[in-house]
């Protein structure tokens, strides 16, 4: 996720789709269970700390087997998003299961709408008219995906929201409103709501909205000083994201070989939750 839109964001207009059998049959499964309690019991978080991952199209399994037990111990994987910027054929239920079982944690990440004033195009841009039905729509097709993958109830999903001007009010408002609708959505059917944003800009209008309505409980940051830790150069309020629910990307484009395998990754330093698969 460089601030280059092509690592990460296509002009392609569509990407890999799951069966929306599937879909239909795990993501109604949760709502009946849900909506038979009288409260929702949220499964307690799956918490990683240490050294992740991302790349924009999920490794071979043989990939993550070779990697398994290096520097890493997690790694991010782009369950969805109409703005998501590589096919993933690797990405399936099988997969997560079987990266699962070999120890990887996973980060589910999803590439949701992009601000009105991000400069580029997106295949999905949100607007002020358009920002909670796109979050509320986009929220519940992150869920589907992720549950699609083998990803449980209880898992995170972080929305992926680009660099953009955040002292254009109009435009910070529009985000904040889908991201909020995004939240809830996820919250509706007992997913954690995370995002992925940078400090100077997407993060910090997450990080210092004055009204905490249903923003993100765990923040990951872009702030590419180097620096494995998600202390010592946080940048927001000492009490903010405070019980594991902090990551780092520290370091982008780095490419790595382990026992054969290429790859070029971006190196994040973890301190929060992670998908529950098991």
């Amino acid at each position: 996720m460089s601030s280059k839109s092509s690592h990460r964001q296509s002009r392609k207009s569509r990407y890999i789709t799951w069966g929306v059998t599937g879909v239909a049959v795990v993501a109604g499964a949760g709502l009946a269970a849900q909506s038979s309690m009288a409260a929702t019991t949220w499964p307690a978080q799956k918490t990683y700390t240490g050294r992740a991952f991302d790349t924009c199209a999920a490794p071979s399994l043989s990939a993550m087997k070779a990697w398994h037990g290096g520097l890493y111990g997690a790694a991010a994987v782009y369950v969805g998003g109409r703005n998501r910027g590589c096919s993933q054929p690797n990405l399936t239920a099988s997969w997560v299961k079987s990266v699962s079982t070999a120890g990887w944690k996973l980060i589910p990440l999803y590439v949701g709408a992009q601000p009105p004033c991000q400069s580029g195009s997106n295949p999905e841009k949100l607007t002020a008219s358009t920002a909670a039905s796109l979050g509320a729509t986009d929220g519940a097709d992150a869920v589907a995906k992720a549950a699609a993958l083998g990803m449980k109830i209880g898992s995170p999903i972080y929305l992926d929201m680009e660099a953009y001007d955040i002292t254009n009010k109009a435009c910070n408002d529009a985000v904040l409103t889908y991201v909020r609708a995004f939240d809830k959505t996820l919250r509706a059917k007992t997913y954690r709501a995370g995002f992925y944003g940078f400090t100077s800009s997407s993060a910090k209008a997450i990080a210092n909205a004055t009204d905490r309505t249903d923003l993100p409980g765990n923040l990951w940051y872009a702030l590419w000083d180097k620096q494995n830790t998600t202390t010592t150069d946080w940048p927001f309020g000492k009490t903010q994201y405070t019980d594991h629910s902090r990551g780092h990307q520290y370091l982008v484009n780095s490419k790595e070989t382990r026992n054969g395998y290429t790859i070029t990754v971006d190196r994040d330093a973890w301190d929060g939750p992670v998908a529950i698969t098991g």
